[in-house]
């Protein structure tokens, strides 16, 4: 088992990428704690790795409340003592043309996307720093974060300020034998996607746009960020790792 004896925290780990993620993290030998909104996808995400013999927990939180996110460290610190890997995918994505974003929105946007990413990364790091040993921070970013898609010009800034965030953390961090990446999924099927992908010919029409013809799973990127957090990725950091289909070299 690649994770064997690491603790791993994931934001927004009750659904979608997240989920298989903190599933896959846990089957590769890892104790995985989990923060998200709403006690009962969380709870039922818990309940799906202690039932194939994995540990878990799980802590309501907003990422973009550093008292909570503190709390949720807290607590994964309290259990087990450490924290090896850290996982940042809690996000949002609102679609609204550039002229027609709302302040509440950009500013929604940047809180949980930007601001949750940079304020789980930091406490995590701290405590790698505190335990030495050093580990391997996730930002789950996104193909939006280095090509801008019309309709999100929110998302696509909080999505290149992970990337950048992930740089910036990897200068700084590597002295501590901390590695620090991005993961940038294409399209993925997650509840964020799914009224696309409901939708015959609007989703016939965006797959023109990736190589492969369809829709990735959450396990392709759970494979990735599996890779990333373990010892095989040992030489990287401050990468963008792209998981996409073949979509941006599509859209180059």
């Amino acid at each position: 088992m690649r994770l064997s004896g690491k603790v791993a925290m994931i934001t927004g780990g009750s659904h979608g990428i997240g989920q298989a993620v903190a599933i896959l993290f846990a089957r590769e030998g890892a104790k995985v704690a989990l923060c998200g909104r709403g006690k009962a996808a969380l709870d039922e995400t818990v309940k799906q790795i202690v039932e194939t013999g994995g540990e878990a927990l799980a802590y309501e939180a907003d990422v973009s409340d550093k008292a909570q996110v503190d709390r949720f460290v807290d607590g994964v610190v309290g259990r087990w003592g450490r924290i090896d890997i850290a996982v940042n995918n809690a996000g949002i994505c609102e679609i609204a043309s550039f002229l027609d974003i709302a302040e509440e929105q950009w500013d929604r946007h940047m809180n949980i996307n930007l601001k949750g990413a940079f304020l789980a990364s930091q406490r995590a790091a701290r405590e790698m720093v505190r335990q030495g040993g050093g580990g391997s921070i996730i930002q789950m970013s996104s193909v939006n974060g280095i090509q801008a898609e019309a309709g999100q010009a929110h998302y696509n800034t909080t999505k290149g300020g992970m990337i950048n965030l992930s740089m910036s953390m990897a200068l700084e961090l590597a002295v501590h034998g901390i590695r620090v990446n991005a993961l940038c999924p294409g399209f993925i099927e997650t509840r964020l996607t799914k009224p696309l992908i409901d939708n015959p010919p609007a989703i016939a029409d965006y797959l023109r746009t990736v190589p492969m013809n369809r829709v990735g799973q959450p396990e392709e990127i759970a494979s990735a960020a599996l890779f990333l957090a373990s010892d095989e990725s040992s030489y990287m950091t401050g990468t963008c790792m792209v998981v996409d289909g073949g979509q941006l070299i599509k859209l180059s």
